[in-house]
């Protein structure tokens, strides 16, 4: 566990100092509430995935950062807007003031939609500074936009606040969760294995391990909203409840919920230690650790 906090930390490194040069040209108040919520921290799963798949079949980090970067962005710009009073109505992330706190709502909402442009800029200077094949490059940005919007994070979102204050079924929650949050996490790891030249039977290996952990992740979230550390964390727990949101924890129970964030990492590191030409060493490290996360 040691030798995958290490790598985590390391590349969480890697990832801040490139999002910082991303955003060091833009002035004024927006720079700064941009890069407010940005440069806050986190646990950076998402652009360290897209890293580790790129190394697990031998691919360039250069080539894969930008992509990492850009993704890092888009979830950047969802939080800000996840906690703007009319969407979840939060007031700390990531163990600060949302960003509406502290710039105005009219300010976050431009930020978030500034990350949310900035990030399909980035992608495409990637591939062309890195030589990326523009085949591959394009799959990457329309991969990306089909993840993100109405098909997958944004569609996800609405199901998601349509849900509120009445029973759903664990089919629906599933279908909620996956698009709201197991999209941008599995395209994270789909786009490390697109930069390193995955053939079909490694990306589809790939995409299967970041199917399993999204859902796993969002599981432990729901867990974790339930029993977890609100220093650790970051933020208020058990708004869940208060917001009368179906979760995994509510609907299933804490124990149920727990062993399905086992059985789940399990499945996904069966599925990149099957095929051949996948090096999983820092995948697996990564499940591993979504097993024993406190925040």
């Amino acid at each position: 566990m040691r030798e995958i906090e290490g790598y985590l930390e390391e590349k969480a490194k890697t990832v801040e100092h490139h999002l910082a040069a991303y955003l060091k040209d833009i002035p004024g108040t927006l720079g700064e509430s941009m890069n407010y919520s940005l440069l806050a921290g986190g646990k950076r799963l998402r652009p360290i995935l897209v890293l580790a798949a790129a190394d697990a079949l031998g691919g360039s980090e250069e080539a894969a950062l930008p992509f990492a970067c850009a993704i890092e962005m888009i979830h950047t710009y969802s939080l800000i807007h996840d906690d703007l009073p009319a969407m979840d109505d939060d007031d700390f992330r990531r163990g600060s003031l949302t960003n509406h706190k502290v710039y105005g709502e009219a300010m976050a909402i431009l930020a978030g939609d500034a990350l949310l442009t900035k990030a399909f800029g980035v992608m495409a200077e990637g591939a062309l500074n890195t030589g990326l094949d523009g085949k591959a490059a394009l799959r990457l940005i329309q991969e990306c936009a089909a993840r993100v919007g109405a098909e997958g994070m944004v569609g996800g979102q609405v199901k998601d606040i349509e849900a509120e204050g009445r029973a759903v079924s664990l089919k629906e929650l599933h279908d909620i969760h996956r698009s709201k949050t197991g999209d941008l996490i599995t395209f994270s790891v789909r786009a490390g294995a697109i930069v390193a030249g995955a053939c079909a039977k490694e990306l589809e290996a790939l995409t299967g391990y970041a199917e399993r952990l999204g859902l796993a992740f969002q599981i432990g979230d729901d867990v974790l909203n339930v029993i977890g550390d609100r220093d650790k964390m970051g933020k208020p727990v058990g708004s869940d409840v208060e917001k009368k949101k179906s979760t995994y924890a509510a609907l299933q129970g804490l124990d149920v919920s727990k062993k399905q964030v086992r059985t789940l990492v399990e499945e996904a590191k069966n599925l990149v230690s099957s095929v051949e030409g996948i090096r999983p060493d820092y995948l697996l490290g990564i499940a591993d650790y979504l097993l024993d996360r406190e925040r």
